[in-house]
């Protein structure tokens, strides 16, 4: 029995560890900014599967693949890491909410959609971010995070606002409205 539970744990480490190796990857080859004519198509150089050596990662496969895609004016998004938090919340020229949750949190699963929606309202006057705090941990330390959800207000770099805990839709909505001035 022990034996067989020691296998699953290595099972999930094994799934998590090819997971961070894909976030990593594709984040070092997928631009995060649309190319000056927009996100017409990407070739497959972008896109190619690598590989796998017992060395690691080496060479990329033929024949090439295009993936085509259709512009999608997308509000929300997932922080990557520190550097993609950077360039996109505390660089970003539009206000920004970022919502700090977690996977196991009740609460943060009843706020996210509903923060969600309403920012999707705003269209594009205000974009919003999500930080899972158990993948960036040093974000919810930085930003004095003790509790989830913790929902920031941040324009031009600075957090102009905060908020812990659920809102229904009016102290949202207010909430955003004073973000967006």
């Amino acid at each position: 029995m022990e034996t067989h539970f020691k296998r699953a744990i290595d099972d999930d480490d094994d799934r998590m560890a090819q997971r961070l190796l894909l976030r990593r990857f594709l984040t070092s080859v997928v631009p995060r900014k649309p190319p000056q004519g927009g996100w017409a198509s990407l070739t497959s150089r972008t896109l190619q599967t690598p590989k796998y050596s017992p060395g690691g990662l080496t060479g990329m496969p033929s024949p090439a693949r295009t993936l085509h895609t259709t512009r999608v004016c997308s509000t929300t998004f997932n922080v990557q890491d520190g550097p993609d938090f950077q360039d996109r919340v505390v660089n970003s020229e539009t206000p920004v909410v970022v919502d700090f949750h977690a996977q196991w949190c009740g609460p943060c699963k009843i706020l996210g959609p509903r923060l969600e929606k309403m920012v999707a309202k705003q269209h594009g006057k205000v974009v919003m971010a999500k930080v899972d705090i158990d993948d960036h941990t040093d974000l919810a330390i930085e930003y004095e995070v003790s509790a989830v959800p913790t929902v920031l207000a941040i324009k031009n770099g600075d957090v102009v606002d905060k908020f812990v805990g659920i809102k229904d839709e009016d102290q949202l909505e207010a909430f955003l409205k004073k973000l967006i001035g």
